[in-house]
């Protein structure tokens, strides 16, 4: 859950899917370019993603379809 209004949401994937990087349809986000989504993402990912590891010692799951 997000706390962003959806318009908010609809406008940002709209930038995201315009650029090749995920396709949204209907709620539904896939991830079509991880490493190009984490380049876009401000540097709270990595830290986030470093707590992470801190924590739990290894990394997050990056699944691969």
């Amino acid at each position: 859950m997000l706390g962003v209004r959806r318009a908010g949401v609809t406008e940002a994937a709209n930038i995201l899917s315009e650029a090749g990087i995920i396709t949204y349809q209907r709620g539904q986000i896939n991830i079509l370019n991880r490493e190009a989504l984490e380049k876009t993402s401000c540097e709270c990912y990595q830290i986030i993603e470093d707590e992470y590891v801190r924590l739990l010692g290894n990394k997050p799951n990056k699944r691969r379809r």
